[in-house]
C-alpha cells in the first residue's frame, strides 16, 4: 500500500508556496470519498500505468467511475507519441476545467514538457511517482497544485519505476499487464516519449516473476509485458530478455499465455535464436512487433535508428524460419523530413515482399524539441498520398485466408466491438471471433475457421471439444483491487475508518482548544486577583 499522510479537517487560508506545494483556500474534506475519473491515452506501458493508480486510489477508498461529469477530480494520464494524442488530452484538461473539475495529469506530456502553459496549476503525477496518486489526488481535492517528478534510484541508477507489486484495478480482470522496463538506448531523432521516459530502466527479474505469479494466482490468464524497448531489457542490471523469459515460462500455468511487447532491431539481434526457441513453446504466443520505420537505410539513419534494413530483414527471416506461422507486426513513418521519392519506394518494396499482416501506418508529426522537428518538412499533401499508397499495397492482400476449414486452439479473453462475438487468439495471437456464447469468456476452445477477413478470422465452435478454463483461480470481478492481502479492508470500511478518524481528529482539536482557552481565562482570572 502506498504511504498515505493523516490530515486533520481545516479551513485553510492562501499561503506562500512550500514544499513544492501550493497552498490555497479549501474546504475541510474527508480524504478517499470522492469519485475519480480515470481516462488513459497511448501504449500498454501507459495502460499498465492507469491501472496502478486506480488500484491505489480505489484501495483508499476512492470510487473509480466512467461517468465523468459525476466525478470529483479527473486524471488523465496522456501520450506524447504524436501530436492528435496530445491535442485530445489538451482539450480534455479543458473540458475539465470548464467543468469545475479538479484535475491531475500524468504521463509522457507533462513529464517530458512540464513547464507547458497549459498545465499552469495542475497537479503532476511523474512517469516513476505513480505510487504516490494518491497523495497527489488528495492535494488537489483540497484545492492544492503538487508536482511529483522525480526518477527512482537504486544504488544511485535509475531504476524501473514505482513497485510492481502495488494494487491495481485491471481494465480487463483476464489480462496482466506488466511493464519489465522503463526507457529506452536509443536517441530516436522524431521521438518525443525518450524525453519523458529517459533512459533504461529494468526491473529485476525476481520483481517480474513474483508479479506475474500474484497475477495468474488472481485468475489471469493472458500476460503482456510492455516497456518502450522489450529487447533491451536488463542491459543496465546485467541481466537479458531470454533469461527472464525462461523463468516467466516455468511459471506460465498450463494454458495460459505469454505476449511479447515492442521491440527495436538492435537488441533483438543479439537474442534471436534464444527468442525463437521461447517462442516454440506453446505458452508463448509466436508474435512480435518489430517497427521498422523505413525502408531506406539513408532515412533510418537520419532518423537515428541504429540498424540497417539488411538487419531488420534478418531479424524478421530467422524468426519466420525458426517459428513456422510466426505474427511479426511492423511499424511504418510516412513522409519523414528527408525522404525522397526513391526513399519510399524502398520502402513499398519492403512491405510488398514480406506482406506483414499488421502493419501500423503513420504520417510524420513534428514533434517540439526533436531534432526532427527542425528539419524542413515535406508538403502535407505528398505525405498523405504516401500513406495512402503504402495503404493500398496493405490491401491488396488478405493474410488468412489460405487458413479456412482449419481447426485451432484458441484462448478467448475479451468482448468483440460489434458485441455479438467474443475475441480469441490462436498460438500465433491472430484475431478470432467466436460466438458469443455464455461462459466461454476465460475459456480455451476449439474452432472451425469459417470465414476470413482482413484483421480476423470467425470460428464456429467445435462439437466434440469441451471448453477449459486455464485460470488457476476464478478471475478477480471487474473493477475489483487486484494485489491486496485477504485482511485489507474493503472500500467501504476504508471509508468508515476515514470518516471516524476525521471526526476523532476534529473532536481532539475541539477539545484542546477548549483547554488551552480554560488555561487562557485561569491565568486571566490569576493576574486579576493580584491586581
Amino acid at each position: 500500500m502506498p504511504r498515505v499522510r493523516k490530515r486533520k479537517a481545516a479551513l485553510t487560508k492562501e499561503r506562500p508556496e512550500e514544499n513544492g506545494v501550493h497552498k490555497v483556500e479549501c474546504d475541510s474534506i474527508i480524504p478517499g470519498t470522492q469519485k475519480v475519473y480515470l481516462k488513459t491515452w497511448g501504449c500498454a506501458h501507459n495502460s499498465s500505468d492507469s491501472e496502478y493508480m486506480a488500484g491505489q486510489l480505489a484501495a483508499y477508498g476512492y470510487n473509480i467511475i466512467d461517468d465523468k461529469l459525476a466525478a470529483d477530480v479527473w486524471v488523465l494520464n496522456s501520450c506524447t507519441v504524436k501530436n492528435p494524442a496530445e491535442d485530445h488530452f489538451r482539450n480534455e484538461i479543458k473540458a475539465g476545467r470548464e467543468a469545475g473539475k479538479k484535475v491531475v495529469v500524468a504521463g509522457c506530456v507533462p513529464q517530458g514538457a512540464p513547464r507547458s502553459e497549459f498545465l499552469q496549476g495542475l497537479s503532476v503525477i511523474g512517469v516513476q511517482q505513480i505510487d504516490r496518486v494518491v497523495e497527489v489526488v488528495e492535494e488537489a481535492l483540497k484545492g492544492n497544485s503538487v508536482r511529483l517528478l522525480g526518477k527512482k534510484k537504486v544504488e544511485g541508477k535509475k531504476a524501473g519505476g514505482a513497485s510492481l507489486l502495488l494494487p491495481k484495478v485491471r481494465r480487463n480482470p483476464l489480462i496482466e499487464i506488466i511493464s519489465i522496463n522503463t526507457g529506452c538506448l536509443n536517441q530516436c531523432s522524431y521521438c518525443k516519449t525518450k524525453h519523458a521516459r529517459g533512459e533504461l530502466g529494468s526491473y529485476p527479474i525476481e520483481e517480474i516473476v513474483t508479479r506475474a505469479q500474484q497475477s495468474f494466482s488472481e485468475g489471469v490468464c493472458e500476460i503482456w509485458l510492455t516497456s518502450e524497448d522489450t529487447g533491451a531489457y536488463g542491459r543496465d542490471i546485467g541481466v537479458t530478455l531470454p533469461e527472464l523469459l525462461w523463468q516467466l515460462v516455468e511459471v506460465i500455468p498450463e494454458g495460459c499465455r505469454l505476449r511479447l511487447g515492442m521491440t527495436n532491431p538492435p537488441y533483438i539481434l543479439d537474442h534471436l535464436e534464444e527468442i525463437a526457441k521461447i517462442m516454440q513453446d506453446h505458452r508463448v504466443y509466436a508474435f512480435l512487433h518489430v517497427p521498422v520505420q523505413s525502408g531506406s537505410d539513408g532515412v533510418l539513419g537520419e532518423m537515428k535508428r541504429e540498424y540497417t534494413v539488411a538487419e531488420f530483414c534478418r531479424v524478421v527471416d530467422t524468426l519466420r524460419d525458426r517459428v513456422p506461422g510466426i505474427t511479426i507486426a511492423t511499424d511504418i513513418i510516412c513522409g519523414f523530413p528527408t525522404e525522397t521519392e526513391e526513399d519510399f519506394q524502398e520502402t513499398l518494396n519492403l512491405c510488398a515482399k514480406y506482406k506483414f499482416p499488421s502493419l501500423f501506418i503513420n504520417q510524420f508529426y513534428p514533434r517540439p524539441g526533436t531534432p526532427a522537428a527542425k528539419m524542413q518538412r515535406i508538403p502535407t499533401k505528398e505525405v498523405k498520398n504516401r500513406s495512402r499508397r503504402l495503404t493500398d499495397i496493405f490491401q491488396s492482400y488478405r493474410p488468412y485466408d489460405h487458413k479456412l476449414g482449419e481447426r485451432q486452439e484458441v484462448l478467448v479473453t475479451e468482448e468483440a466491438h460489434d458485441r455479438s462475438h467474443w475475441v480469441a487468439h490462436n498460438k500465433f495471437y491472430e484475431q478470432v471471433l467466436v460466438p458469443k456464447e455464455e461462459n466461454l469468456l476465460g475459456k480455451i476452445v476449439e474452432v472451425e475457421i469459417i470465414e476470413t477477413g482482413k484483421h480476423y478470422m470467425k470460428g464456429r465452435l467445435s462439437q466434440t471439444h469441451t471448453p477449459s478454463s486455464p485460470s488457476l483461480s476464478t478471475p478477480l470481478p471487474q473493477g475489483e483491487v487486484s494485489g491486496l492481502p485477504p485482511t485489507a479492508l474493503t472500500k467501504t470500511q476504508t471509508k468508515e475508518d476515514f470518516a471516524k478518524q476525521e471526526r476523532y481528529i476534529i473532536l481532539s482539536f475541539v477539545l484542546l482548544i477548549s483547554a488551552l482557552l480554560a488555561k487562557l481565562a485561569w491565568v486571566c482570572l490569576t493576574m486579576l486577583n493580584q491586581i
